[in-house]
């Protein structure tokens, strides 16, 4: 969800890019299921000032952002998959949407001005394979000094629509301090349990 559908990434390759409308959906489905489709946003909303600026990293449909931005922030969305910017621009037409590749993203222009840039739904192990590094140092780099990067994603094929994970806790914080990032936290869900190992994880990590 983070990649140019030409770059092909994981994502893309699962979906073909069209899938905008089925995923949103689903969560659709489960928010009138009564379950609770927010823990990403408030989890980061624990983190954050109020009126705090947010990048949302591979925002898909925007659910995410959009719900941070009912909270009081402002937030960016920005993804590769013209499908899933369909659905979010449909259901908050006044926010920002940018289709862009998270590995090019200082083509955008922006400032390096936000609190926070957060990547949820597995946009890191779904990237194009051999971007990763610059997928993360880019959203790292349009962070203020000691702006955060939250990112959650899968360790193992049963918390990845992949057959094996692409990508280890050690490649990830690898990347992060290659773009300057420090380490705070390491949960196992965005409720905020602490991670003592397992396929799944929650990482924070700070700009120095």
């Amino acid at each position: 969800m983070g990649e140019q559908e030409t770059q092909a990434n994981r994502w893309a390759a699962l979906t073909g890019g069209e899938q905008g409308a089925r995923y949103a959906a689903r969560f659709d489905a489960l928010a009138e299921s009564g379950a609770d489709v927010h823990g990403e946003a408030h989890f980061c909303e624990e983190l954050l000032s109020p009126g705090s600026r947010v990048l949302d990293a591979g925002c898909g449909a925007g659910r995410v952002a959009i719900r941070l931005a009912e909270l009081g922030h402002t937030c960016v969305g920005i993804d590769a998959d013209a499908s899933m910017l369909t659905e979010a621009r449909r259901r908050a037409p006044r926010m920002t949407w940018l289709q862009a590749d998270l590995a090019d993203i200082e083509g955008l222009g922006m400032a390096p001005d936000f609190d926070m840039a957060v990547a949820a739904g597995n946009v890191v192990p779904l990237l194009a394979p051999g971007t990763e590094p610059a997928a993360v140092a880019g959203p790292a780099a349009l962070l203020r000094p000691g702006g955060l990067l939250v990112a959650g994603f899968g360790l193992d094929a049963a918390h990845l629509p992949l057959p094996e994970a692409p990508v280890s806790l050690a490649d990830y914080d690898a990347w992060c301090a290659d773009a300057g990032l420090v380490p705070v936290s390491r949960h196992a869900t965005w409720d905020g349990d602490d991670y003592t190992g397992g396929g799944y994880a929650v990482s924070v990590h700070r700009r120095a």
